[in-house]
């Protein structure tokens, strides 16, 4: 039987081992917490002002890749893993992705085309429509494009705006275009024709569950002034 002595003993000694796992764990606790850091949002920074913001918190940066992007200048980050808000431990790398800006096209020839035959050559450039300004001359038909800006085969960033000056023709009289979706073309086309407007383009679509012959779309649109010799565009169920 272990005198009071020894009992004494082991129990202080059962208490120090208790106390040192404690303070053990604490202390692992507390070093491994001091070791992680929270990533920083990155997006939109150039990559120097992001490697600086990472080098405080004890971490490196890594570019592993560089892409064409409209939202961001040339060199920003526009992408990086981990994201912003994860935790990990310091002495890692952030990979990111740098913006290239925008990917350059070049500007396409639409002086002298019809204004209702230009999306599909905006759309393959790579540009869209910008500002459009109408203008009475004689020299060009109605809808016709007598200018454009920028001009044609000038380098610019993908997504840019084409203002147009649009020709309305010698000065006439306007009217309103009609509402001829659903009607018949057949019937349409004569009509028009009959009052002098000009019918340039049918177009025949499948359209499913309609019968043949109906008009499924129009240009101009209904609403729209026009004067008699403006080009009228029909697409047609077939």
């Amino acid at each position: 039987m272990l005198s009071q002595k020894n009992y004494r003993l082991l129990l202080y000694s059962l208490i120090f081992l208790i106390l040192f796992f404690a303070t053990s764990i604490l202390t692992y606790r507390t070093v491994l917490k001091g070791e992680m850091v929270t990533i920083p949002n990155l997006i939109g920074k150039t990559f120097e002002v992001a490697k600086s913001e990472l080098s405080r918190k004890r971490l490196s940066i890594a570019q592993t890749g560089i892409q064409f992007d409209t939202r961001y200048d040339r060199g920003r980050v526009i992408f990086h893993e981990p994201s912003a808000g994860s935790i990990i431990k310091i002495n890692n790398a952030v990979k990111v992705i740098v913006s290239a800006g925008k990917e350059n096209v070049f500007i396409p020839q639409i002086k002298g085309e019809n204004f209702q035959n230009i999306r599909p050559i905006l759309v393959e450039s790579g540009v869209v429509r910008g500002t459009i300004s109408h203008v009475h001359n004689p020299k060009y038909p109605a809808g016709r494009i007598m200018a454009q800006y920028p001009p044609s085969q000038e380098e610019v960033g993908r997504g840019s705006a084409v203002s147009l000056l649009i020709s309305e023709g010698e000065w006439e009289d306007k009217y309103l275009m009609p509402d001829l979706i659903g009607r018949k073309a057949e019937d349409v086309i004569p009509w028009l024709e009959e009052l002098s407007f000009k019918v340039e383009d049918v177009r025949n679509t499948y359209y499913p569950g309609l019968s043949s012959g109906i008009i499924i779309k129009q240009h101009p649109l209904q609403g729209y002034m026009i004067q008699k010799n403006y080009p009228i565009t029909l697409e047609v169920s077939k």
